[in-house]
């Protein structure tokens, strides 16, 4: 079950996925501190070779040009969330649709807010190998 209070993080976290869901990358950047980070898996990946994820809007905004418009649909399955501090995690998974292929990333995402209530830090959990293993037809 998915708590829903007011906790800044939760709130921000909600905004960013409904701004992936709606592919408004313009709403989903202004979600972010101007110093804020992406880490989405954490470590390196196709999306951030040399693992040090995206740091600032207009990095950010080419991880979105990479990771997301290249997407149909990203859709999220979180089955409950823990607020703590000034952060939030969401565990469940991530169904990607892309290229009529369906890809499910299970894990644990993160979302840290700075006092204004800003994405500091988003951080996804999730092993590629094993997200690769769900790919089936759409």
């Amino acid at each position: 079950m998915t708590t829903t209070t007011d906790h800044p993080a939760r709130v921000a976290g909600h905004a960013s996925q409904a701004a992936v869901r709606a592919r408004d990358k313009a709403a989903w950047l202004e979600l972010f501190a101007a110093d804020g980070i992406v880490e989405d898996p954490i470590g390196p990946s196709v999306f951030d070779p040399k693992g040090r994820g995206h740091r600032g809007r207009e990095a950010i905004g080419a991880f979105w040009d990479k990771a997301i418009a290249s997407t149909e649909s990203i859709e999220f399955h979180f089955g409950d969330s823990f607020a703590c501090g000034n952060e939030v995690a969401f565990t469940g998974l991530i169904r990607t649709h892309i290229g009529g292929q369906v890809i499910d990333a299970e894990g644990v995402f993160t979302y840290r807010v700075d006092d204004a209530g800003k994405i500091a830090a988003l951080r996804a959990f999730w092993e590629t190998d094993r997200a690769m293993k769900t790919m089936r037809p759409a």
